[in-house]
């Protein structure tokens, strides 16, 4: 069981990849609890919750296309490279801004922007990075182990946050940001591959190359389904994550320190369900695995809205954030297992856009329905609605996994 992670971890390029991540990934999400709980304190608002999100997320709905169409034709490390510059100076405008105390919501709506519409383009061509320094068998191993980084931060940084926050106030999650990143640009200069071998390509616009990505998607019934259901979480049951600031502060009651508890119970159950199927270390049986976590995060999300109290209400967000990882990691494995170098930035620029931008739309509906009807309605009609929706493609798995476990390479496995 030992054998996959060892055999990725003795990759130079990705040990120094994931090591410069790792830290980063932490101190971001210090951040993020620290830009939640600064708007959440500057309006108490669900709505102006829903719009620094919206501010952060939704340009990526907009720009992955181009961003997908842009890492398929430039090395993709160089724009990691240059894209995390120039995340670090939003970083460390953010830390100089609150350090002068002149950090007001439209600022922080504005800085949240800045890295919304940088982001795109650094997802589009970091996912392409892992595949250019890992064999193809070891695929899923290192995805999960990736995702498994990342989601381990999401409850160290938030419970560094909870004792950052009482003591130096939000400022001190900004400048651990800042030095974060520091950190992963210094690491990223450490990397030394050769780009990925693609084929000669025509030298179509970009507004083509964007077009003939979604084609490919649209046709691939090995892709297409995935990204439908993650679309669907993506939007009606992810928002819940940028709403977790109004839960603790307006249903718990529970302050700053309410709000590290829940945001670092779901990184738990992310970063356990993360190393389990970095543990697989296998394709096969994952389509019932992305059912199965979307399930789940069905009924762990409606029983985290029907609990009354912080520490129950921590348990099943904890649980949630296990199978919406589940979910996740699973379709960003088979996807990238199976398609050609040609397509992988458009058609994980265009993951990252349902991954990271299609919650934009869901935060800004949901903090505006919420400031209607509560958050916990407005989650409970989401959860509805995703189970028939989830109901509904379920005849699609057994069509799924004949294609997208079997690898694209595979004979007779018809992707259309």
């Amino acid at each position: 069981m030992a054998l996959p992670f060892t055999r990725v971890f003795a990759n130079r390029n990705y040990a120094w990849f994931v090591g410069g991540g790792g830290p980063a990934y932490v101190t971001s999400w210090m951040q993020r609890v620290g830009i939640g709980w600064l708007a959440w304190e500057l309006s108490h608002s669900p709505l102006m919750l829903g719009i620094v999100a919206a501010a952060d997320l939704a340009p990526m709905l907009v720009l992955s296309p181009f961003a997908g169409a842009l890492a398929d034709r430039k090395t993709p490390i160089d724009i990691v490279r240059r894209t995390e510059a120039l995340l670090f100076i939003q970083n460390t405008l953010l830390f100089a801004f609150m350090l002068a105390g002149v950090l007001n919501i439209t600022l922080l709506i504005l800085l949240s922007l800045w890295s919304g519409l940088v982001y795109p383009f650094h997802q589009a061509a970091r996912h392409s990075v892992v595949p250019a320094i890992i064999p193809r068998e070891d695929f899923a191993t290192a995805i999960a182990l990736d995702s498994a980084l990342f989601q381990v931060s999401r409850f160290i940084g938030p419970m560094i946050a909870a004792v950052i926050i009482p003591a130096f106030g939000v400022v001190g999650c900004f400048f651990a940001h800042a030095v974060g990143t520091a950190w992963y640009l210094f690491s990223l200069w450490k990397l030394n591959f050769a780009a990925p071998q693609r084929e000669k390509r025509s030298e179509n616009s970009m507004l083509a190359d964007v077009k003939e990505g979604l084609a490919f998607v649209a046709r691939d019934i090995g892709i297409w389904p995935l990204f439908a259901l993650l679309a669907t979480a993506s939007i009606l049951l992810r928002p819940i994550q940028d709403m977790m600031p109004g839960f603790a502060g307006q249903v718990y009651n529970a302050g700053a320190e309410g709000l590290a508890w829940l945001t670092s119970s779901m990184g738990i159950g992310a970063a356990i369900s993360a190393v389990w199927i970095a543990s697989r270390g296998k394709l096969k049986g994952l389509t019932i695995v992305v059912y199965a976590g979307f399930f789940g995060l069905i009924a762990s999300t409606v029983a985290f809205l029907l609990s009354p109290t912080l520490w129950l209400g921590t348990i099943f967000i904890g649980l949630s954030g296990f199978t919406l990882n589940t979910m996740s990691t699973s379709i960003q494995a088979l996807v990238q297992s199976s398609m050609p170098d040609a397509y992988r930035g458009r058609v994980m620029a265009l993951y990252g856009m349902l991954w990271r931008g299609a919650p934009a739309v869901g935060a800004f509906v949901a903090g505006y329905v919420a400031e209607k009807i509560g958050l916990r309605a407005t989650f409970e009609i989401a959860a509805g609605l995703c189970f028939v929706i989830c109901l509904a493609a379920l005849p699609l798995r057994k069509k799924i996994a004949f294609v997208a476990e079997r690898g694209r390479d595979t004979p007779g496995a018809k992707r259309s």
